[in-house]
């Protein structure tokens, strides 16, 4: 499956940004990711299609994910963003996630640079 996503650019801290991810075929479980300068990889919130959702810690009340099953499209609304959410956000496909294991899927799309600053 290939995974486009879009929507990131330049925000002020405390604004809001919406990324969205598109898969060319249905997949069930989709995930964001972020990377920042000189870090690794961290999960930011995944989805099942039948709604179940998860986020990491960091941004747990300040950004929601979101799914467009008929469309095979994944949405992460990110409000009262932060300089440290500063990073290049990338959809995953296909991963396993609950409360004990977190494991990423294979399918991954380019990533779209979100830059907090004011």
């Amino acid at each position: 499956v290939q995974l486009q996503a879009s929507g990131g650019g330049l925000v002020q801290p405390g604004g809001s940004l919406s990324l969205s991810c598109v898969a060319s075929r249905a997949v069930d479980v989709m995930a964001w990711y972020r990377q920042a300068p000189g870090k690794t990889r961290e999960l930011v919130a995944s989805s099942t299609s039948a709604g179940t959702r998860g986020y990491a810690d960091a941004v747990k009340g300040r950004f929601t994910i979101s799914r467009d099953v008929a469309k095979n499209s994944m949405y992460l609304q990110m409000d009262n963003l932060k300089l440290e959410d500063t990073a290049v956000y990338y959809c995953n496909a296909g991963g396993y996630y609950d409360t004990y294991y977190k494991r990423p899927g294979d399918m991954w799309g380019r990533g779209t640079l979100v830059t907090v600053s004011s």
